[in-house]
């Protein structure tokens, strides 16, 4: 029996055997070849037969996480297509006669570094995507067996990391859990066991080479532990465990269809966190009273240039008319910090958290703007939409946000392009947000705490960086009292105030949320009955 500690993202047992995602680029050897000719005419069948997976990739991700998600894969056929990258192994086969595997691996590793050295971040992100072309390259010239999830049995995903089309691939009925030597609570594997509802653990200290496909192993959610090889009792316990963990979900099941009211008849509305259209499908299954947070920057990111106005309307409305009347609240554009795109030539910043940012683009970039507001404004005839503008810290800019939006409704109507100004609010991330609350309140229609970057610029900590996790704490009552300065500022000029960062899932916080008088929570799909329990059972 062995035993890890990591760092759990989703709370849960499992059971089962361990499937082993092994990288497999450092293990190509350099072989002299003789006939080139031959070894070019293998690298181009490969460079075909990755064409045809990755177009696969595009066509299934297109039906799971959509079209802006699944647009990474043509992204990656563009990239395997470019001329230098293609030049770089040809000439590399021809000069030096050595094999394609080793060829690819090279300039893969080259053109990775390449990247990583860029100054800009997105530049800086597509090191990854390089590799992962690289080594999908590389397996098809050495016919390596990629992994067949319609044979293979329920299993624990063990990995060093997993890239976006790791996880598109595999057969989520599969996927017991995850477990992760690196990767972060923001990773694309995090979000994934988030939506999914499955047990996730990450900075697990594995040596992958010497873990063999099938040994059995738990991954314990609640006490961040990984056992390979346990024992009969340790297996006995995990039993016990899941036996109980399922006895709750079945007791939670009770709470759907409910309205989350306290027992003194103090209603709160519990809505979900989305990032794409597809995450509606979690919403929906764990009946989630509204969306309280669509983080609307996913439609513009992975991608080479700006969303249009009809990709962004359509993407909106049909989050609507999938919601049939319940509240959507859109997020507007909040790019910048640690999400970055290309296209926009940010820049590199010094204190990019404190930076050129959200809100501050689209005041200084009304006409990227504008295009938002008017697919959100034509989508508002679909549902019931609520707008939410980020990183707000002054009346001047809700006054001038107030102004685009009149222009943008004069626009729509001389077209005669229906149309409708739906609710208006703001989202509450810096302490100059609270001190402003009252003032503030008076100019919108709800209030959404972004507990996350409340948290970071209350306590001067930036929330990224793990050496600093012994200080950050969201408990701190600094933070606390943000939250109830908000409340009261709100509320006195009647207008209702919501929480939706990571914060809102807290259960240990529910009960002083209510107390406090927060009016809605909006948390990820998989904690909203948890959060719905809490409520229904508070007196």
């Amino acid at each position: 029996m062995e035993k890890y500690i990591g760092k759990s993202v989703y709370k849960g047992t499992a059971i089962g055997p361990v499937s082993v995602l092994k990288k497999k680029d450092s293990l190509v050897k350099r072989i002299h070849i003789d006939n080139t000719a031959e070894e070019l005419k293998r690298l181009d069948a490969a460079k075909e037969r990755t064409m045809t997976q990755l177009g696969q990739l595009y066509e299934k991700a297109l039906q799971e996480v959509g079209e802006v998600n699944a647009a990474i894969f043509e992204v990656h056929q563009m990239m395997l297509e470019d001329d230098d990258y293609q030049d770089a192994i040809h000439s590399m086969i021809q000069n030096e006669e050595v094999n394609a595997e080793y060829a690819v691996a090279v300039t893969g590793d080259n053109f990775a570094e390449m990247f990583a050295n860029m100054d800009d971040e997105y530049m800086q992100a597509r090191s990854a995507d390089v590799r992962d072309i690289s080594n999908r390259l590389v397996r098809n010239l050495s016919g390596e067996e990629q992994i067949d999830w319609s044979t293979m049995e329920p299993s624990i995903i063990v990995a060093d990391d997993l890239t976006p089309s790791e996880t598109v691939q595999m057969d989520k009925s599969k996927i017991l859990a995850f477990v992760t030597v690196h990767g972060s609570t923001n990773s694309h594997t995090a979000i994934l066991a988030r939506m999914m509802n499955i047990p996730a653990l990450i900075g697990v200290p594995l040596e992958l080479e010497k873990i063999h496909n099938g040994t059995r192993a738990i991954v314990d959610g609640r006490e961040a532990v990984f056992y390979l090889d346990p024992e009969e009792e340790q297996i006995r316990q995990a039993e016990a465990a899941q036996q109980t963990e399922q006895r709750l979900r079945s007791l939670l099941a009770e709470y759907k269809g409910r309205e989350s009211v306290t027992k003194s008849g103090r209603k709160v509305n519990v809505y979900a966190n989305i990032g794409s259209v597809s995450d509606v499908a979690y919403v929906l299954e764990n009946d989630a009273e509204g969306i309280g947070l669509f983080r609307s920057e996913f439609l513009y990111l992975g991608r080479d240039s700006l969303p249009d106005e009809t990709e962004q309307f359509n993407a909106y409305r049909q989050v609507l008319q999938m919601m049939a009347g319940k509240k959507v609240i859109i997020r507007t554009l909040d790019i910048g910090a640690d999400k970055n795109v290309d296209y926009l030539g940010l820049g590199k910043e010094d204190n990019p958290a404190m930076g050129y940012r959200a809100i501050r683009i689209c005041l200084e970039q009304p006409e990227i703007f504008k295009t938002q507001l008017r697919a959100l404004l034509r989508a508002a005839k679909y549902g019931t939409l609520a707008i939410m503008y980020p990183m707000i810290i002054s009346v001047e800019e809700v006054l001038d946000i107030q102004k685009i939006v009149a222009e943008v409704a004069k626009e729509l109507e001389e077209e005669k392009l229906p149309y409708v100004i739906p609710e208006q609010g703001i989202m509450i991330e810096t302490p100059a947000a609270v001190m402003m609350s009252e003032e503030l309140a008076e100019h919108v229609d709800f209030f959404s705490i972004g507990t996350n970057d409340l948290t970071q610029y209350t306590l001067a900590i930036d929330r990224q960086n793990n050496r600093l996790d012994r200080f950050y704490n969201p408990h701190h009552e600094a933070v606390l009292r943000m939250i109830q300065m908000t409340v009261d500022g709100a509320h006195k000029h009647g207008k209702w105030v919501g929480i939706c960062g990571e914060l809102g899932a807290d259960t240990t916080l529910t009960t002083r949320f209510v107390q406090m008088g927060i009016d809605e929570l909006s948390v990820a799909p998989s904690m909203v009955l948890n959060v719905r329990s809490k409520i229904c059972e508070m007196e």
